[in-house]
């Protein structure tokens, strides 16, 4: 790509990832303490998420529900800091955790993606601080075209609050975003294509919904750990 943010940190926007983070998942309960390499798999997508030389801040988003209390108690074993939010309304969830982060600027990143390419969440960072003044939205999911599991969405807390404010629908409400990237006639939405031209978002799965998700990404974890780009895809 060829824009690039040469600038400190303190001449950007206060930007914070929020990883989204529950213990109650119906596909896949407990993914998030699963062992990959040693650790659990919430803990690798964090090392995976603050291997992104633009990563500010970094909050974990998980629920005031008593089940995640042991989510909450590994966070603070490993030094990570997080927020409870509402069970379901995952759009109120960021939102606040934004609010008490003090944020500027919201990185959107689920949970399932224990591989997630430093990379690439820089890529679409830089795409969004190049272009503040062009587009209120911008992700790699609109369309999507890198492998499945490296979700980013970014939004200024001013949009964010918008979407708060505003959606009534519970699909709104539950993925965060919708209200923004359904309005483009409201909303300028940008969007950050995989620069080898290629389509790999429906054939190559490295997101964890599924226990054959897990296996799969467990067996080739330790792989991808060793490297810093998990995208060439002739060690799959």
């Amino acid at each position: 790509m060829s824009d690039q943010i040469n600038k400190p940190d303190n001449a950007l926007p206060k930007t914070v990832i929020v990883i989204q983070a529950r213990t109650g998942s119906t596909r896949l309960p407990g993914e998030i303490f699963l062992p990959l390499g040693g650790k659990p798999m919430l803990v690798r997508m964090y090392e995976r998420v603050a291997a992104s030389k633009l990563a500010q801040e970094i909050v974990v988003a998980t629920t005031t529900d008593s089940l995640d209390n042991e989510l909450v108690d590994l966070c603070e074993e490993n030094g990570i800091k997080y927020f409870r939010g509402h069970p379901a309304d995952l759009l109120d969830r960021h939102y606040k955790a934004g609010v008490e982060s003090g944020a500027d600027v919201i990185v959107k990143i689920p949970s399932d993606c224990p591989l997630i390419c430093p990379d690439v969440i820089d890529k679409v960072l830089n795409f969004y601080y190049s272009h503040q003044n062009d587009f209120d939205y911008v992700s790699n999911l609109h369309p999507a075209t890198h492998p499945d599991g490296n979700d980013v969405e970014i939004m200024s807390m001013k949009i964010l609050e918008q979407a708060w404010n505003e959606s009534e629908r519970d699909f709104e409400r539950e993925h965060t975003t919708p209200f923004i990237w359904e309005r483009p006639e409201r909303f300028r939405v940008g969007n950050v294509e995989w620069e080898t031209g290629l389509d790999f978002s429906m054939s190559h799965r490295l997101v964890v919904d599924y226990e054959e998700d897990y296996e799969f990404v467990k067996k080739y974890s330790m792989s991808f750990m060793k490297i810093k780009i998990i995208l060439n895809f002739a060690i799959l």
